[in-house]
């Protein structure tokens, strides 16, 4: 543990380093941000959140997997205060960051020599995109610059769709506000708009971590985006995430219908359940008229190592 504490104490201090030689982290430098992912990996080496798991993620509130993350100690993972091009839709995926930052034009020719070197083409704005997957949600940090800060416009609105069905988060701005809403689909949380262009901004890593606002972001963490803010869940904790979440919904669902019969006072529903209460909640569970959004095997492994 301790030799591990140390390699990742190291490699955050070398990471601006490492981004003016390196256009994005290694497979292994990814694979040592993220070593407590044991599952399978995408080949840029982020963690690969199933499918499955991350459709479960648009039922459940931001506020239950929040509380979740805050009890693992997870306290710098939420963002709100954004501009929503599609405020009533939902998007949920695997981030693939982009670190941007004020102009300096040393270390911007060193990234984009080594982007020619790399085979990389176009603005350097393009390049996150380039490496997008199905699945994949578009996080950048661009320093909240708006006026010349705009990361994308339309163009670059169509290639993010095509190649991710989802969308972007940006602490940053966009331009082509109507051609970006064209995009049937595509969404974006981001911070202001502006017609102008991208100018006195220079990329500085892709998959690195990045902060967006009072939240740090790595690559492949699952994101959460709804009406009330940004999520960024650690793709370890992800499947406790959700399913813990799931449960906080089945069992607020049945504590409103048995306060709604009188079954129950409010003190007995909000305080330590009894053992009275907890047996009627599985026989409720038993009976339940929809589907339940895990399987039951899932739903009683859980229950068994609950505290209630």
């Amino acid at each position: 543990m301790k030799n591990r504490i140390i390699m990742l104490a190291a490699l955050l201090l070398a990471a601006l380093h490492l981004q003016a030689q390196q256009v994005t982290l290694t497979v292994e430098q990814i694979k040592l941000l993220t070593a407590d992912w044991k599952g399978e990996r995408s080949p840029d080496g982020r963690p690969y959140v199933a499918d499955d798991v991350l459709e479960r993620f648009k039922n459940v509130g931001i506020e239950d997997v929040w509380g979740f993350l805050r009890g693992k100690g997870y306290q710098n993972q939420f963002e709100g205060d954004w501009m929503i091009l599609h405020p009533d839709s939902v998007m949920v995926g695997r981030a693939v960051t982009a670190q941007y930052m004020p102009l300096r034009p040393d270390v911007d020719k060193v990234i984009k020599d080594k982007g020619k070197a790399e085979g990389r083409v176009g603005p350097t704005n393009s390049w996150p995109i380039d490496v997008l997957k199905n699945g994949d949600i578009y996080v950048a940090d661009g320093f909240n610059k708006v006026v010349d800060g705009t990361l994308i416009g339309d163009n670059l609105g169509n290639s993010i769709y095509a190649k991710t069905k989802r969308g972007v988060v940006f602490y940053g701005s966009v331009r082509d506000l109507e051609g970006l809403n064209e995009i049937k689909g595509f969404n974006g949380w981001i911070k202001a708009v502006d017609p102008s262009y991208l100018q006195q901004v220079m990329l500085a890593g892709i998959n690195v971590p990045v902060r967006i606002g009072r939240a740090t972001v790595l690559p492949g963490d699952v994101v959460l985006a709804k009406r009330g803010g940004t999520l960024f869940i650690p793709a370890s904790l992800a499947e406790e995430a959700v399913i813990t979440a799931e449960f906080i919904v089945l069992r607020d669902e049945y504590g409103h219908q048995r306060l709604r019969e009188g079954k129950y006072t409010p003190g007995q529903i909000d305080s330590q359940w009894t053992e009275e209460i907890k047996s009627d909640f599985i026989k409720w569970l038993n009976s339940y008229p929809g589907k339940l959004p895990m399987t039951r095997k899932q739903l009683d492994d859980y229950m068994k190592n609950r505290t209630w």
